[in-house]
Order: C-alpha cells, then sequence, then structure tokens
C-alpha cells in the first residue's frame, strides 16, 4: 500500500510534517487509537511542564507539543492507510484535541501565576480553556446535529464538496486564523517558548479562544480543506 501523500494544502504546516512521519509508524505495529493516546500523554506532559513555570521546563514542553500534534496528524493518515477508520477513533480523537488545548492553557496560566506571583494569569488561563471547552461542546453540538440530518435525507452520490482555497480576503482571513490557532498552533507556542514569551498566549488565549468558537458560525469557514 502506497504511503505517499497526495496534494499537500498550504496550511497546515503540520500536514507536511506529518507527510513524511507516517511512511515510517506505517511500517510499525501501531494503531491509530494508539497514536492518539500517545499524543494525548504528551500533551498533558506539555501541560505539566507549562506549568513548572521555568524557561527549560516551557521549552521542553513546547517541543512535547510538537511531538502531540505531528502524532495527532499522523493517527488519521495511518487510520486511513490500515482501514482503521471508526466512529471511536473520530470521537476520540476530537477528545484528545480539546483536552490538550485545555490542559495547555490551564497550566500556562499556572506556570506563569507560579513565576509573577499574580492570580491574573491563572484566571486567563481558565478562561481560555473555558473558551476551548466551549468550543469543544458546540463541535458535538454541531456534527450530533448533522448527523440527524444526514440520517433523515438520501444519500447523494458526489455530495462531497471539491477542495478549494480561499477565495475572499474574509475567507483568508478567518482561514488563516483558524489554521494558526488551531493545528499550527504548535508553531506560535514554540517560537515564543524559544524567547521566553509565552506568557503573551494567556490574554491572547482568553480572548481569541472564543472568536475561535464564534467562527464555527461562519458557514464558509468549514469549507476550506485542512
Amino acid at each position: 500500500m502506497s504511503t505517499a501523500p497526495g496534494r499537500l494544502p498550504a496550511l497546515p504546516l503540520i500536514r507536511r510534517m506529518s507527510a513524511r512521519v507516517t511512511p515510517w509508524l506505517f511500517r510499525l505495529p501501531v494503531s491509530a487509537n494508539q497514536l492518539t493516546f500517545v499524543s494525548m500523554v504528551l500533551g498533558l506532559g506539555c501541560a505539566g511542564a507549562m506549568a513548572r513555570g521555568e524557561w527549560a521546563w516551557t521549552l521542553g514542553g513546547a517541543l512535547m507539543l510538537v511531538a502531540a500534534y505531528v502524532l495527532d496528524s499522523c493517527d488519521g493518515e495511518i487510520a486511513r492507510l490500515k482501514d482503521q477508520c471508526s466512529t471511536f477513533g473520530g470521537h476520540f480523537d476530537s477528545f484528545v484535541d480539546w483536552i490538550i488545548h485545555a490542559a495547555f492553557f490551564a497550566g500556562l496560566g499556572v506556570g506563569v501565576g507560579r513565576q509573577s506571583g499574580e492570580d491574573l494569569w491563572l484566571w486567563l488561563g481558565l478562561i481560555a480553556a473555558g473558551g476551548s471547552t466551549l468550543n469543544y461542546i458546540i463541535m458535538l453540538f454541531t456534527e450530533a446535529r448533522e448527523r440527524a440530518r444526514a440520517a433523515n435525507q438520501p444519500a447523494a452520490s458526489g455530495s462531497d464538496e471539491p477542495y478549494r482555497d480561499p477565495e475572499t480576503p474574509m475567507e483568508w482571513a478567518v482561514f488563516v486564523f483558524r489554521e494558526l490557532t488551531r493545528a499550527d498552533f504548535w508553531l506560535i507556542v514554540l517560537a515564543l517558548s524559544i524567547f521566553d514569551f509565552t506568557w503573551v498566549l494567556l490574554p491572547a488565549g482568553a480572548i481569541g479562544a472564543q472568536i475561535y468558537w464564534a467562527t464555527r458560525f461562519i458557514g464558509s469557514a468549514s469549507k476550506f480543506h485542512t
């Protein structure tokens, strides 16, 4: 079975990384769900490292987050290559995405609060984690509604929408924002960790997490290939 990737979109960048790791993982006796579990462990390890509030731990946590993101992208590719796609796997993957991001912001809030001695940072982290949780709940509700709608409609051949890139400035703005704060969030964390500026993610996350779930109500945002 070929493991060569097809056309890769400009974003997210993590897909270009996972496309090179997946062929190696394909040869190993690991399942897609096992990769998802390891991704969760790495993500929670990142949150724990961030909570230490020290530069070395923060940088180590950022590297764990990069690995978590790579495996999170690889698990879907492995599931398709090994014919392991399942409803449980999809739900598990979504759950892990949520728990990693919620734990990350909570852990970062604890770490920056510990370093500065101010509780404000902890509250910002909790607000960001709350926004991530709200986004997860909205996603579950939306998917349940779409499944119910699909169950009441006859299947139509060729109903899948083809790949397309954003076209208007508004579509590009929504697309880039969603990808940099979702699939390529690891890149932002790593860059800020190197220069010890991860604290800026707390106010940005407290606000951005709310904007992110709000973009789910912009219909065109979900039509771009990611």
